[in-house]
């Protein structure tokens, strides 16, 4: 089985992350709607969001994306390794907020129809900025296969 094409599909039919940060008030996790992009995760969040600030701050990070099951035979999802970005303004940001509204059109009302995505003026309105979780390391889980199974995925070479 090509578990590199599962793992994707599996995230190409979320919507929700939850990344995990650690500081000196300890762990902490959040979901965040996200768009996977140059074997990145995109989200926006309040710079002062805790999962934010110890995202910055420490090197490492974790999140996962599952789809929401009833039974622990369809368990199926990623568990992920990483770390935390600011993404600045420019053409890669642009990418990923294009791409951000494709997934999630109800975010379209938050940008007038009129003008260029201007996305300095969008984290000014709402107090958000735009991030990235880049996983180093990626693991497909799928009990469908059989119990507690769990096959390493690399990203890095698809798009």
């Amino acid at each position: 089985m090509e578990y590199e094409s599962l793992a994707r599909k599996l995230i190409e039919e979320q919507h929700v992350m939850t990344l995990a940060t650690a500081g000196e008030r300890g762990p902490w996790a959040a979901p965040v709607y996200y768009i996977f992009l140059e074997s990145a995760f995109y989200f926006f969040s309040d710079p002062a969001s805790r999962h934010i600030e110890d995202g910055l701050q420490s090197p490492l990070a974790s999140a996962a994306v599952f789809a929401p099951v009833f039974s622990w035979q369809d368990i199926r999802g990623l568990q992920m390794s990483g770390a935390v970005e600011a993404v600045s303004p420019g053409p890669a940001a642009l990418k990923a907020v294009r791409s951000y509204l494709v997934k999630f059109s109800f975010a379209k009302e938050f940008f007038n129809p009129l003008e260029l995505i201007d996305l300095n003026a969008f984290s000014n309105r709402f107090r958000v900025r735009l991030y990235r979780f880049k996983p180093s390391l990626v693991y497909y889980l799928d009990n469908s296969v059989g119990f507690g199974f769990r096959q390493r995925v690399d990203f890095k070479n698809q798009q």
